[in-house]
């Protein structure tokens, strides 16, 4: 199987040694992303609703790079410092994802890099 690396300057490069994305088998699948603007690698310090709003536009950014929207993501994982966030989150995530709603996992964690409130990742299907 081809593995091919999707990149794109419109979402934040990596900060690791990794990808924003792989492409593989028919099957997208981005790193984890966080709250950075694109175009000036700073974070986002703002409510969870904007984190999670940024968060989802990186994520769409690289989908598209990769010949993807986000109506083709079938499973995201969502990683939250606090639980307590998750109906906000929802609230944001609902508004993107619509009637297309993927497989999803939401998770708790001590902590995100750049002290993020919240980190997503997803796999995405070829058309």
């Amino acid at each position: 199987m081809q593995k091919q690396t999707i990149q794109t300057d419109q979402a934040p490069a990596a900060i690791g040694p990794y990808e924003q994305a792989i492409d593989v088998g028919g099957f997208l699948f981005t790193s984890g992303q966080i709250a950075l603007d694109p175009a000036t690698g700073n974070f986002l310090e703002g409510t969870i609703e904007e984190e999670t709003e940024l968060v989802i536009k990186n994520l769409e950014a690289i989908l598209i790079a990769g010949g993807r929207t986000l109506q083709d993501v079938v499973k995201t994982t969502v990683y939250l410092t606090d639980l307590g966030h998750f109906g906000r989150v929802n609230q944001v995530y609902g508004k993107f994802f619509g009637e297309s709603k993927p497989a999803r996992a939401c998770v708790q964690v001590a902590a995100l890099p750049k002290g993020a409130k919240i980190e997503m990742d997803a796999i995405a299907v070829s058309r």
